[in-house]
């Protein structure tokens, strides 16, 4: 680590108790493979901590939801979380702590920046998170995403939260164009702790996206895809 544990700490707005639980949140794959001896078994890694906190985080994003937008309806709630809890938004509040400084990552991840690739970031802001539930239950946990995501939490709303499949079927309807297909290219991660990539194509592009379902793959595929017909072609969505 670039960076000490405690400077992370007064980030997250939480002292741990035990402060090993913080550091195994910080420690990459890369890092526990290179320092295990061949009778280690599993080493030490934080993929558990990343599975328990992208569960915590759900219910505190969904909890925050329900309750700034008590009027609004199940689909649009849905949609806020969804946008709240997206891989860009867990990487845009990573890189705004700077995250990336505390991660121990191996030689290799290191040299290839590691320290600014998006799913390790995803991956280490929610196991640091499971890492606050673990060490002080629920409640620290809802206060140290509550901290995190709060100018998101102000600025979301369900205009804001729309439903990108949707409107990339509609853009490229409007332009003539074919509908897009979307396909599991590749998972990460074991059984319970995957991550699906996928890919969105359409007769003029494709684009790729992330996410803890298919679903929520499919959504940012196709957001991908909106921001390329952006750039590229300048249609307003």
């Amino acid at each position: 680590m670039s960076a000490k544990p405690g400077e992370l700490e007064n980030i997250l707005g939480y002292r741990f108790k035990d402060v090993t639980i913080l550091e195994r949140a910080l420690t990459h794959r890369s890092w526990a493979y290179e320092r295990m001896s061949p009778n280690d078994g599993n080493p030490e890694q934080n993929e558990t901590l990343e599975f328990l906190g992208d569960s915590v985080l759900g219910l505190a994003i969904a909890e925050q939801v329900f309750i700034k937008n008590p009027s609004s309806s199940e689909g649009e709630m849905t949609l806020m979380k969804h946008r709240l809890v997206s891989s860009d938004s867990l990487a845009a509040v990573a890189s705004e702590i700077g995250l990336g400084r505390f991660v121990r990552l191996g030689k290799g991840e290191e040299r290839s920046g590691g320290r600014e690739r998006k799913t390790i970031l995803t991956n280490t802001l929610e196991a640091v998170i499971g890492a606050v539930f673990s060490d002080g239950g629920f409640i620290a946990a809802r206060s140290v995403i509550v901290r995190l995501f709060a100018d998101k939490l102000r600025r979301v709303t369900p205009e804001s939260a729309l439903d990108f499949k949707t409107i990339l079927q509609e853009t490229l309807h409007a332009s003539k164009s074919d509908p897009p297909v979307y396909t599991v290219v590749r998972t990460e991660g074991p059984s319970h702790n995957r991550r699906f990539f996928v890919e969105a194509v359409w007769d003029k592009g494709k684009a790729e996206g992330n996410g803890r379902s298919i679903k929520s793959a499919e959504m940012e595929a196709a957001a991908a895809a909106l921001e390329l017909l952006r750039s590229k072609k300048g249609i307003e969505t």
